[in-house]
């Protein structure tokens, strides 16, 4: 499903696990057990951001976000830290993790006086020792793997691991031609879709980015706002009949359907363009959107509501821009009876908690 539809966005929140429950029906058991055994992985991508990836782009992932993690080590040399004090480092983390999974702090131990402290100038950068560029660049090498405390895709609490064997110890492609496979990739998932919103994705410049995809030999979609797509899939997209029957699904607001393109106005029927919906302090038109703000319900490719996880009363608060039916109403218990009783909460990201989503809970419920 990863492999058909996109990578997971990772960021602490429930994300991967609503990517595959609104797909698959996939529990939170089997996502976790897909990930102890290693047929999915959280890893630093495209971007620099963290995605839930197939095992078969274990190397590509990791290869795709190659010089967007270097944030650390470049706040890191404005300290005064060097390059060979954090290969040292580095050394060091992988004698500490050779005798098993180790938490940051237990690694911050075995390896001593090689972890220096960045002192009051380092914490106001927000980089209070040299560990984490250590870490960052081990796991964007394929040396080390993240391995998620109580074995959740839905925290960021991780120990680190020796990956073994390295990913990208077999992995052959230039540079360049990893930046083809993404795109590829991409345009499989999301097509069509515009060079703008692949660059987005990415993180290429607009020359690296138009030299990734020469040689898919895309084709415009005619009439679109310079929106490309496989030649091969014209014929379907062109033939494609809206399906008569109403199909309702509830996703997370980092879901591939608005986030590949960052396109909300995209999936929005008309007469919802103008719909004011809350954003954080105030409201605003759905189509001036890039991103959701609350997590999303579709049917058939149209967004037509919004929904967060009310843990107090362990329920979904939601509003509709249709009206609602048996249907409707069956989907949203669906995914309730999943959150409450596999993830517990349904968090948009790491920080996101229950005092910070009222606000946004009191405008769903508000909106009815």
């Amino acid at each position: 499903m990863l492999d058909r539809t996109g990578w997971a966005r990772s960021v602490g929140g429930a994300g991967p696990y609503l990517t595959l429950f609104s797909r698959a029906g996939i529990t939170r058991e089997a996502a976790d057990a897909a990930a102890a055994k290693l047929d999915i992985h959280e890893l630093p991508s495209a971007r620099g951001c963290t995605y839930v990836v197939p095992a078969a782009d274990f190397a590509l992932a990791l290869r795709a976000g190659h010089g967007f993690n270097d944030g650390d080590m470049r706040t890191a040399a404005k300290l005064g830290v060097t390059a060979a004090e954090i290969d040292r480092l580095c050394l060091k983390v992988i004698d500490a993790l050779s005798g098993g999974p180790k938490d940051p702090e237990a690694i911050r131990e075995a390896a001593g006086g090689a972890v220096r402290n960045l002192g009051e100038a380092g914490k106001n950068k927000g980089l209070t020792t040299t560990l984490p560029v250590a870490i960052g660049k081990l796991q964007s090498a394929g040396e080390i793997r993240r391995v998620p405390v109580h074995g959740r895709l839905d925290q960021q609490r991780y120990r680190y691991a020796l990956w073994s064997p390295n990913p990208l110890t077999l992995f052959r492609l230039s540079q360049d031609e990893v930046y083809v496979e993404l795109a590829r990739r991409y345009f499989r998932w999301i097509g069509p879709a515009t060079p703008d919103e692949f660059r987005w994705f990415s993180g290429l410049g607009v020359r690296a980015s138009k030299e990734a995809l020469e040689p898919l030999k895309l084709a415009a979609l005619p009439g679109s706002d310079n929106r490309l797509m496989f030649a091969e899939d014209l014929d379907a997209f062109r033939s494609f009949q809206r399906p008569k029957k109403p199909h309702y699904v509830l996703v997370s607001c980092l879901d591939g359907m608005t986030l590949l393109r960052r396109d909300v106005k995209g999936v929005l029927a008309p007469e919802d363009a103008k719909r004011k919906v809350f954003c954080e302090k105030s409201h605003r038109a759905a189509s001036e959107l890039s991103d959701l703000p609350s997590h999303g319900l579709f049917d058939r490719g149209r967004l037509v509501g919004l929904w967060e996880f009310d843990p107090g009363t362990q329920s979904i608060a939601w509003s509709s821009f249709i009206a609602r039916d048996k249907a409707l109403a069956e989907a949203v218990k669906a995914t309730e009876t999943f959150v409450r009783d596999q993830l517990g909460d349904a968090r948009s990201f790491s920080l996101d908690s229950p005092k910070s989503r009222a606000p946004r809970i009191e405008a769903l419920r508000k909106a009815g």
